[in-house]
C-alpha cells in the first residue's frame, strides 16, 4: 500500500514539475542560439589530438577567457544558491510541518515546494541569460575583429603581393606588346622621330573613319617597330613633330586627333602614291607636313610653344 501511494505521489510531482523542466531546457537552447546561432555539426564532437595537449589545457585554464568564465560560473552558482536559500527560508514553516502531516498531503506539499523552487531557479537562470547573452555577443564580435597586421595580411592576400602584382603587370605588358607587334603587318605607314619614337597607322580607304594607330613605342620599342615594318614591307616616313604628336595624343586602336587629320592625310596620300606608282614614273615629291602649334611636343611629352612646324 505504502509503495503504491509513494509511486502515485512521485508521478504527480513529476507531472507537476515537467512543464518547468521543459521550460528550462527551452530557455537554455534559446539562450545558446541567441549567442552564436543554431548550428549542428558532428565535427564538434569528434576527438581531437589538440585537446589532449597539456599546454593548450593550461592556457585554457589560466587564460583571461578562462578566468572570466570562472567568475561567471561562480556568480551563477551564487545567484542560484541564493535563490534556493531564499526559497527554503521563506518556506521553512511548511518544511517543518511536513513531519507532522500524513503521507499523501506531505508528498503533495513537497511537490509544490519543489515546483516553486524550480520555478524561481528557472527565472533566476533566465535573468542571468539576459545579461550573459549580450556579453557573449560582445565577446564574439571582439574575437572576430582583426588586428592591424591581420588586416594588412588579408589586404595583401586579396590584392596580391607587390612582387606578384609586378610580375602580373610585366606579363600583361608583354602580352600587350606581342599583340601590338602582330598588328604592325596591317599598318599602311610607320611614322618615326626618326629614332626615339615610332607610330604605326592603319587606314581603310573604303571607310569613312580616320586613320587608326595600331602600334607605338619609344627607344627600343620604336626600333622593334621599325624592324617589324621593314620585315613586312611597310613604308617608314620620318617626321619627328608628327610622330611625337601622335605618340602623346593617341592610344592604341584609336583614331588620330582631328587636328592631325591634314598632316596624316598628306603622309598616307604620299605612301599610297608610292605604292601605286610604276617604275618608269618619276619619284614623288616628299610632302612638307605642317603640324599645328597646339600639337607640338618635346621628347619628354611636354608641349612645345612655337609656330607651326614643317617636317
Amino acid at each position: 500500500m505504502l509503495p503504491a501511494i509513494f509511486a502515485d505521489q512521485m508521478m504527480s510531482a513529476f507531472f507537476l514539475i515537467t512543464p518547468i523542466i521543459i521550460f528550462t531546457i527551452i530557455a537554455a537552447i534559446v539562450s545558446s542560439g541567441m549567442t552564436g546561432g543554431f548550428l549542428f555539426s558532428m565535427e564538434a564532437v569528434m576527438p581531437k589530438a589538440s585537446k589532449l595537449n597539456p599546454w593548450n589545457g593550461l592556457k585554457r585554464i589560466f587564460g583571461v577567457h578562462a578566468l572570466v568564465e570562472l567568475g561567471k560560473a561562480v556568480l551563477k552558482f551564487s545567484i542560484v544558491s541564493a535563490v534556493l536559500w531564499w526559497s527554503i527560508m521563506s518556506n521553512m514553516e511548511s518544511l517543518i510541518q511536513l513531519g507532522q502531516m500524513g503521507l499523501e498531503p506531505a508528498l503533495s506539499l513537497a511537490g509544490s515546494l519543489i515546483a516553486q523552487s524550480a520555478l524561481w531557479v528557472a527565472l533566476s537562470l533566465a535573468a542571468i541569460a539576459m545579461i550573459d547573452v549580450p556579453y557573449q555577443k560582445y565577446e564574439f564580435m571582439k574575437r572576430m575583429k582583426m588586428t592591424k597586421q591581420e588586416v594588412r595580411d588579408e589586404y595583401k592576400d586579396m590584392e596580391g603581393r607587390p612582387e606578384i602584382k609586378a610580375q602580373i603587370r610585366r606579363r600583361q605588358r608583354e602580352m600587350a606588346n606581342s599583340r601590338m607587334m602582330l598588328r604592325i603587318k596591317d599598318a599602311d605607314v610607320v611614322i618615326t622621330n626618326p629614332e626615339h619614337f615610332a607610330v604605326a597607322l592603319e587606314y581603310d580607304p573604303t571607310g569613312d573613319g580616320a586613320p587608326v594607330m595600331v602600334a607605338k613605342g619609344s627607344d627600343l620599342m620604336a626600333a622593334r617597330i621599325r624592324e617589324e615594318a621593314n620585315t613586312h614591307g611597310i613604308h617608314i616616313f620620318e617626321a619627328a613633330p608628327l610622330a611625337r604628336a601622335i605618340y602623346f595624343t593617341t592610344e592604341l586602336e584609336q583614331q588620330v586627333p582631328e587636328d592631325l587629320y591634314h598632316a596624316v592625310a598628306q603622309v598616307i596620300a604620299y605612301v599610297f602614291s608610292l605604292e601605286a606608282a610604276s617604275p618608269q614614273q618619276a619619284a614623288r615629291t616628299r610632302p612638307q607636313v605642317k603640324i599645328p602649334s597646339s600639337m607640338l611636343f618635346n621628347p619628354d611629352g611636354s608641349r612645345e610653344a612655337s609656330e607651326e612646324a614643317a617636317t
